[in-house]
């Protein structure tokens, strides 16, 4: 037999095709393994830009509320008829789910993708979501707050979401020194949550809003967030200094790298993927 015949033939041989078989297999039997929780709209509201503010109501299904532990945490959320499911950071608090039975999310509308035709439904249509999922932020490395008075967070777009999770659950900001949120937007028009930068601040952070595209009247930070935080002053120990992070690569890769260039323990730069 010709070393030609021979490679096809084994190429056609089922023995040669059965680890394909067994690890998509394999994929299917996880795959089928996720738990989707039928859960239905509480509310969808504009939030800024292409942003809205969407509620489910989980209140009846409790295991579903429970698994929201740490803020941070995310979970994946299907559509009827719709087969690629989004994954989503949950935007509320862990103890809000007690008092509302809702979870909370900032969702982005992008052209063509399910978070837009999330976006375009109305209040009472159904959704399935899965638990809870991801290690959050641990805030246990940057604690206890007198150890690690300063705190630097970075956010950008609708990364603010479990940014505003982990600001609300509250991580003691009163206690910290120095705990500041670079908040990057293109625009004013796209930045959320600005009704609850008077909250947040009450609670002891400062916003430092950053836009890479303002109009002529603005007068605060512009151009990129990991550009304004090297435009900072670095008054702060490095040893007492811990940071948490979310939004677009490149800042998180730079913003990472100006840190630990400064002396911060990789350790204590949190990020929640």
């Amino acid at each position: 037999m010709s070393i030609m015949r021979r490679l096809l033939f084994r190429s056609l041989n089922p023995r040669h095709r059965l680890p394909r078989r067994r690890f998509a297999t394999l994929a299917a039997v996880r795959q089928d393994t996720t738990v989707w929780t039928p859960s239905p709209i509480s509310s969808i509201e504009t939030a800024a830009e292409s942003l809205f503010h969407v509620s489910i109501d989980v209140s009846n299904s409790p295991d579903l509320a429970a698994s929201h532990t740490l803020p941070g945490q995310y979970l994946q959320l299907r559509l009827p008829d719709v087969e690629r499911p989004s994954f989503l950071a949950i935007a509320s608090p862990p103890s809000l789910v007690a008092s509302t039975g809702a979870f909370e999310f900032l969702v982005k509308s992008v052209a063509g993708s399910t978070a837009e035709l999330l976006c375009g439904l109305k209040k009472g249509d159904v959704v399935q979501l899965t638990q809870a999922m991801g290690i959050g932020f641990n805030i246990d490395r940057i604690d206890p707050p007198e150890d690690y008075p300063t705190v630097l967070i970075f956010a950008t777009g609708s990364g603010i979401s479990p940014i505003r999770s982990l600001i609300e659950s509250g991580f003691g900001a009163d206690k910290r020194s120095d705990v500041r949120l670079y908040y990057g937007a293109r625009n004013l028009r796209r930045m959320a949550y600005q009704d609850r930068f008077k909250d947040w601040e009450s609670s002891g952070v400062k916003i430092l809003p950053v836009l890479s595209q303002p109009d002529d009247s603005w007068i605060g930070e512009s151009g990129y967030v990991q550009a304004a935080f090297a435009r900072a002053k670095q008054n702060h120990s490095p040893k007492g200094t811990g940071a948490v992070i979310c939004g677009q690569r490149q800042m998180t890769e730079e913003v990472s790298s100006i840190l630990v260039a400064d002396g911060v323990s990789r350790e204590k730069i949190l990020n929640n993927f």
